[in-house]
């Protein structure tokens, strides 16, 4: 019994031994000489040689508005409401867009910060699509229509420009949700445009019981004839994003610093490896970890769409809706109906909308589709993946 419980004790002893030494190999592998690195700016400034751009966002719009007064960071329409509950920015206005005619400074996911000049209503466009005579292809959704975290012509809008050698309008905001996108729509639709595409990207579904807390959203939904006539009150939304910022702008900078400061003290590494974060992060969270799936689709989503497809019809516009898959989906092995993808799917169908799927018509048949995804880390598509998708969109189209 004795030498049983010595042998249990080496065994066991051997066996964490053998992880921290793994844990220490990894910690090693992604560190450099002024101290721990991600795996992500390991692999970034292994592959290109240049430095990973390690400020924050607020450290970069502070450095760079001391030379130019027409920066700014991005405000995403739902800040408010996300952050502060505000039901309204200043003169009962709730904007649905950013900052017009502006460099805005938006993420930074592949080891540089992505900045596009915003257009005179505040979205990611060259100013001139708004003056074109007709527009091929209108785009609304959340982050990923955006095009965050990379630069034009890499966003979809700008590659579908590019193979159609047609004007396209983006009027996608980070962090829409799908009233906001209804929002967009009946506000900046025009009677010139011929395709309007929805991009529903996984995470759309969670966003709409935080827009359905605003009543000025639900305004869209009630009463067809409702209209904050944002177009024409562009200043009024610019000097209000002002305000905001000053407001969030202290805080958000803290935060930021303060996180930073966390992730390079001593403390922070000595915790990270005495709990395995490398190890965990590598292998134990693609089997194990888990994520709080809503299982029912509030009906206002159908509602949602139905709208969103009636006012395409009255339009006449042809209206599509393109399937935007998650890393997690290929990360931690999602099944489909883990997000609601037959659920999204069934009704999609039920009301006779063209339905665009890039997990099955792109990613499912790929070997690794995490190469798509920022050095195959979580995040929004690199440069490949958004223009696979901008192809696929446009293929689907055009062969209809």
């Amino acid at each position: 019994m004795k030498t049983f419980l010595t042998y249990s004790k080496i065994t066991i002893l051997s066996i964490i031994l053998s992880i921290y030494l793994f844990q220490i190999f990894l910690t090693i592998k992604y560190s450099g000489s002024l101290g721990e690195i991600s795996k992500k700016i390991s692999l970034y400034e292994n592959s290109t040689g240049n430095k990973y751009d390690r400020r924050t966002k607020f450290e970069v719009y502070n450095e760079l508005k001391k030379t130019n007064d027409d920066i700014t960071v991005i405000m995403s329409p739902s800040f408010g409401l996300e952050y502060f509950g505000q039901q309204h920015l200043n003169d009962n206005l709730f904007p649905l867009s950013g900052f017009s005619n502006k460099k805005t400074i938006n993420c930074n996911e592949n080891g540089y910060y992505s900045i596009f000049q915003s257009d005179r209503f505040g979205f990611n466009n060259p100013d001139n699509e708004w003056d074109s005579e007709e527009i091929e292809f209108l785009l609304v959704g959340d982050s990923f229509t955006m095009g965050s975290c990379v630069n034009r012509p890499h966003d979809i809008a700008s590659k579908l420009r590019l193979l159609s050698n047609k004007n396209v309008l983006n009027l996608g905001y980070v962090a829409n949700g799908p009233l906001f996108q209804y929002a967009t729509l009946r506000e900046y639709l025009d009677k010139n445009v011929k395709n309007i595409i929805w991009l529903y990207y996984e995470n759309d579904i969670f966003n709409l019981d935080r827009d359905l807390q605003s009543k000025i959203l639900l305004k869209y939904l009630k009463n067809k004839n409702f209209s904050q006539k944002l177009k024409f009150k562009q200043n009024k939304i610019d000097n209000s994003l002002n305000e905001f910022l000053s407001k969030v702008e202290a805080l958000e900078a803290k935060k930021q610093l303060t996180d930073k400061k966390e992730k390079n003290s001593i403390i922070y590494k000595i915790e990270k490896f005495i709990t395995l974060k490398n190890i965990r992060e590598l292998f134990l969270d693609k089997y194990f970890k888990s994520y709080n799936i809503q299982k029912k689709i509030r009906p206002e989503f159908e509602q949602i769409l139905l709208k969103s497809k009636e006012l395409s019809n009255k339009n006449n516009s042809n209206f599509y809706f393109v399937f935007l898959p998650s890393y997690q989906r290929y990360a931690y092995g999602y099944d489909k109906d883990e997000i609601l993808y037959n659920e999204i799917k069934i009704i999609v169908d039920k009301l006779n909308i063209e339905f665009i799927d890039i997990h099955n018509e792109f990613l499912a048949g790929k070997k690794n589709p995490l190469e798509y995804f920022p050095f195959q880390t979580s995040g929004h598509y690199n440069i490949e993946g958004y223009k696979e998708v901008s192809k696929i969109i446009y293929r689907f189209i055009k062969e209809i």
